[in-house]
């Protein structure tokens, strides 16, 4: 599989995406600049973290607008896959390839710290692999990761079992003390009903080196692999 890693200005999450897809991973990466409009035959699209155009506005409100957008947009319709991490989950809501908000975290400061992850979703490729009796350490690293969305919304994802990942404690426990922002229902990560956009705040990314100690994203990234066709 083919990814393409798209960096917007004021991205920073980009180059450990690229790493960890082509090194940790064995995949072909090409990054491709915001400005481009051409997504170099890849076969899956990733939208880093980082602060695009500074959050100027809101955060992923002007990256939306990038000429690279039009792209991303049409390969997902068409059916292409697209992840999006922290401020690349913004950015797929603001274009409306995901459906609800985040909005600033209930303490209205940044957070930046390991913090535990179920799988939810059993049909979605990023988390159907998964053991879903293990908590994931995953960090977080945003000051706007709130989930929010109206109830017609949620049922939405519900019933198309579209919340791919919860907050959770350590033993797995989904409970108020875990959820770290005030997400509605530990909501971590959610995808489209065709299951081919998914979004998430944590950074699997900065989790899948043994020299960081920590190779849980692998998982993650292990089960795109093994569930994209």
């Amino acid at each position: 599989m083919k990814f393409g890693v798209i960096t917007f200005p004021g991205s920073n999450c980009d180059q450990d995406m690229i790493g960890v897809l082509r090194d940790e991973m064995g995949q072909k990466v090409e990054s491709i600049w915001h400005k481009e409009t051409d997504l170099k035959g890849s076969d899956f699209i990733v939208l880093p973290g980082g602060f695009s155009y500074g959050d100027y506005l809101r955060s992923g409100a002007i990256a939306r607008f990038s000429p690279i957008m039009e792209e991303v947009i049409n390969h997902a319709k068409k059916g292409g896959y697209v992840l999006g991490i922290c401020n690349g989950f913004q950015i797929l809501l603001e274009s409306g390839l995901l459906e609800g908000s985040l909005l600033h975290n209930n303490n209205q400061k940044f957070i930046c710290k390991n913090i535990w992850l179920k799988p939810s979703s059993i049909s979605a490729p990023i988390s159907k692999g998964l053991n879903r009796e293990k908590s994931y350490k995953i960090p977080i690293a945003h000051g706007e990761g709130r989930f929010y969305a109206p109830k017609d919304i949620v049922n939405k994802i519900q019933d198309h079992d579209g919340i791919i990942f919860k907050y959770c404690n350590e033993s797995g426990t989904i409970n108020e003390e875990a959820n770290p922002n005030g997400s509605l229902l530990n909501i971590a990560g959610i995808c489209n009903q065709k299951k081919n956009v998914f979004g998430m705040m944590p950074h699997p990314e900065r989790a899948a080196s043994e020299s960081l100690a920590n190779e849980d994203g692998k998982d993650l990234f292990n089960s795109l692999l093994n569930n994209c066709q």
